[in-house]
């Protein structure tokens, strides 16, 4: 994998986000594509509805490890619940004909004791194979460390063979979910 080019945050102008410094970045994909990588608002529920409609099959049977048809007020409700310290998302949005779409999401959120933290991370189909996912996931890492987070981890499906290798690229160690074998379990101590 290539290393995405990264340009210097914005300063910060309030700190609703914690521990984040500036309010968002304009980064450089592998391809040249540019994107706009921020925190979740509350202002991009419908671009979360509308990222989640647009993905492939396997790609939210990959995501949510079930069936999702499209995003219940109910799934809309738990995604946009951030805190920016014990539930943290970042979006990637770029222009689509004139409207900005959301076209990549990490997230993550405290597990059990404050010291842990489950994540994910979701590339649009098209969007695919250009850094972004390696470029959410290291904006999720970094912030889970400043907020005291000690363990990164994910339950993903054993055949997601591109979260497979994100996660061996990131560190991350894999093993089986001893509950489920059709599921594994990456892990990074941060």
């Amino acid at each position: 994998m290539s290393h995405v080019r990264r340009t210097e945050p914005t300063p910060a102008s309030a700190a609703p986000f914690g521990a984040i410094e500036g309010t968002h970045w304009i980064e450089t994909l592998n391809d040249g594509s540019p994107v706009l990588v921020r925190p979740l608002r509350a202002e991009d529920r419908q671009r979360e509805a509308e990222f989640i409609d647009r993905l492939s099959e396997q790609a939210c049977r990959f995501r949510f490890l079930g069936q999702v048809k499209e995003a219940s007020p109910a799934l809309l409700d738990r995604l946009m619940d951030v805190d920016y310290r014990d539930r943290m998302a970042f979006v990637a949005l770029a222009h689509d004909d004139g409207e900005l779409r959301l076209v990549g999401v990490s997230r993550y959120s405290a597990s059990g004791d404050d010291k842990q933290c489950e994540c994910a991370v979701t590339v649009a189909d098209d969007w695919r194979h250009r850094g972004l996912a390696v470029l959410l996931m290291r904006r999720l890492i970094e912030i889970a460390r400043k907020n005291g987070f000690r363990r990164m981890f994910s339950i993903d499906a054993a055949a997601n063979e591109s979260m497979r290798e994100l996660a061996a690229f990131l560190g991350f160690q894999r093993r089986l979910d001893p509950q489920d074998a059709t599921q594994v379990i990456h892990s990074l101590e941060l």
